[in-house]
């Protein structure tokens, strides 16, 4: 998965795919496709690897984002807008603006990061 740019978005449409099929609103499934999104590219801009975990309950649909190091190593400076640490491969990619976790965490109702030098965990949630 670690720079796999040319499958990058591929999780998040069938995560939305399956939601869809479930009968959940446009403005529920919009929300979890672009946090799926988001998290999605920072797993193959910044990990080493990982998996995404879909969970459907009755209280609501989870994704846990589950990476392989190096972590996040200043959460501060990586939830404020616009901060990037992505390479320049990424960015000739077109990734890598420094949204992807203000976007997520804005478009979820829970939102929980985890991260160590050994990698990182991300568990975000949406009502339904």
């Amino acid at each position: 998965m670690r720079e796999d740019y040319a499958n990058a978005g591929k999780v998040s449409t069938n995560v939305k795919s399956l939601l869809k099929q479930l009968g959940l609103p446009a403005d529920i499934l919009r929300r979890i496709a672009v946090a799926c999104y988001e998290a999605e590219i920072n797993m193959i801009i910044h990990s080493y690897g990982g998996e995404v975990v879909l969970e459907i309950s009755e209280e609501g649909i989870y994704l846990l984002f589950k990476d392989t190091g190096p972590g996040i190593a200043d959460v501060e400076k990586a939830m404020k807008p616009g901060y990037s640490t992505a390479s320049g491969k990424a960015l000739e990619f077109g990734f890598g603006a420094g949204m992807g976790l203000p976007n997520i965490k804005r478009v979820s109702d829970t939102f929980d990061l985890k991260t160590s030098p050994e990698g990182t965990c991300l568990r975000i949630g949406f009502h339904i």
